[in-house]
């Protein structure tokens, strides 16, 4: 059994996927970051105000004994406080941050499939290496002067080429 699992373990294609999670984890940090201390800040400016939607929410209902001091300011405070809530603003956070990330990917890819096919060179077509038989239609080698197949010769032209 161990040796079984050696073998599953030592795969490419394991340690291709492995290398793809650990890559995957790093650029999800790069893009969290991103998403956090670059873009909802500027999306923050550009609506003039906070682009924080994660502590807005909605009272669905309110605890039997409200407590001093009004609505609490965030979904955690008023979770706390016993109000039930919909917290709708961390659910637009999250859209925000996998769009973002589903466009970052795309350029990506998009640049790795440009560079992928910029390093490819033109494959040069191989000269062929078969002819048709004129009389029987079977396909011989070029260099043929008689058809292996119905023996006919083959004209000086067709040997030729």
């Amino acid at each position: 059994m161990f040796k079984e699992f050696k073998k599953f373990i030592m795969r490419g294609n394991m340690l291709d996927m492995a290398v793809a999670v650990i890559i995957g984890g790093a650029f999800g940090a790069i893009i969290t970051s991103l998403v956090n201390n670059i873009l909802m800040p500027l999306i923050g400016l550009a609506l003039g105000g906070s682009a924080d939607f994660s502590n807005a929410f909605v009272v669905l209902k309110e605890p039997a004994t409200i407590p001093e001091g009004g609505l609490p300011e965030t979904l955690a405070e008023a979770q706390e406080a016993g109000y039930t809530c919909l917290g709708y603003g961390a659910f637009i956070s999250a859209i925000i941050t996998f769009l973002i990330i589903a466009i970052c990917l795309f350029l990506v890819i998009k640049a790795f499939n440009k560079a992928a096919s910029l390093r490819k060179k033109e494959e040069v077509e191989a000269a062929p290496t078969t002819k048709t038989c004129p009389f029987c239609k079977s396909e011989i080698s070029i260099e043929a002067t008689r058809c292996p197949h119905c023996t006919s010769e083959l004209p000086e032209e067709e040997a030729a080429e």
